[in-house]
């Protein structure tokens, strides 16, 4: 099936991979090869490819580590908002992490998962990158569309300055600028009033979540470096005041 002409595939499977923290894991059983089905909390590389923790103790790390493929469903209904019910099948290699590649991933995980700071350092846990060979997704009627990795992944090649000030402009925004990250949901994103705090930021955007609400800010253009972000949020924070 074809989409409509107004359907934005490829952003709208963006947002959702940044901003579902819950989806269901699909691994293969080494002897059998049968499926096998699991809950599993995510989070979002800076290039959008989803980031597991999981035990080796539990049977899809098990699988995993025999056979890398898996596939991830992730829900819109996950992710806060329950009208339209888009979801994504995510098709890839789990990958384990090692050395920096893990450090990267473990901060940018904690910070949309905090309450993992109680395990994570448990000698049977570990990172795992999925990256992905394939999407597809589901958006109501007219909308369903399979997108290759180019269509749907942040390109970071050219960001590494902006990723290496990442963590230290979650941290300034969360500490000294709680009220431009309400503005930004409230006035800029139509959410309700409530305590935002940043989890991240990439060249396309930021990703903002309160509880187990999550929102995605896009910008206008993309950024690639520390003073970029910073002339980006101010921009942003001016646009959501004069919209009072």
């Amino acid at each position: 099936m074809q989409p409509t002409v107004d359907f934005d595939a490829s952003k709208l499977a963006r947002s959702l991979l940044r901003r579902c923290r819950q989806g269901a894991l699909a691994t293969l059983m080494p002897e059998s090869g049968d499926p096998y089905c699991s809950l599993v909390n995510v989070a979002s590389h800076a290039d959008a490819s989803p980031i597991l923790l999981i035990s080796r103790l539990a049977l899809h790390t098990k699988n995993i580590l025999a056979d890398g493929r898996i596939s991830l469903m992730l829900d819109e209904r996950a992710a806060g908002d329950p009208l339209e019910g888009a979801r994504i099948m995510l098709a890839g290699r789990a990958e384990e992490a090692k050395g920096e590649q893990a450090k990267i991933l473990r901060r940018r995980y904690l910070n949309a998962h905090p309450s993992a700071e109680a395990f994570v350092d448990f000698k049977d846990f570990s990172f795992f990158r999925v990256v992905p060979s394939g999407l597809h997704l589901v958006a109501g009627f007219g909308r369903i569309i399979d997108l290759k990795p180019a269509q749907f992944l942040t390109e970071i090649g050219d960001a590494a300055d902006l990723l290496e000030a990442e963590q230290g402009a979650v941290e300034h925004m969360n500490e000294d600028h709680r009220e431009a990250m309400n503005l930004y949901a409230t006035r800029l994103l139509g959410a309700e009033s409530d305590d935002w705090r940043c989890t991240g930021c990439d060249p396309d955007g930021m990703d903002m979540q309160a509880g187990s609400a999550t929102l995605r800010l896009d910008f206008p253009e993309r950024v690639t470096s520390a003073i970029a972000l910073r002339k980006m949020l101010v921009r942003l924070a001016g646009e959501a005041r004069a919209k009072a």
